[in-house]
């Protein structure tokens, strides 16, 4: 087993999540949700162990929260699509029998 050196990985992920919101942004009608919407999966694999609405909004720039609890709360798109999204980006990343995802938040 080999890993990759630390620039390698992080780039890896960056790219990884770039991908990610780029899948995601057709589930949005506007580009501004869609922005916060991304800054809230940025957000999302913080330091922090337990995580509120407060920790993705400062992590991502913002004072408060509301931006992002107003799409996870009052949005409207479709879950079950966000989810076949995902599935499909994991599916198609981990391709490789070799593969193996590690999530440790």
């Amino acid at each position: 087993m080999s890993g990759l050196p630390v620039e390698e990985a992080l780039e890896l992920r960056a790219s990884s999540l770039r991908d990610v919101k780029a899948r995601m942004r057709a589930l949005f009608t506007q580009e501004r949700v869609a922005a916060s919407a991304g800054q809230l999966l940025g957000g999302l694999p913080g330091e922090e162990g337990r995580k509120t609405g407060w920790m993705p909004a400062e992590a991502a720039g913002n004072k408060a929260p509301w931006r992002q609890q107003a799409i996870l709360g009052r949005g409207q798109w479709d879950a079950d699509v966000l989810r076949g999204t995902f599935r499909e980006y994991a599916l198609e990343t981990l391709a490789d029998p070799d593969a193996v995802l590690v999530i440790d938040w």
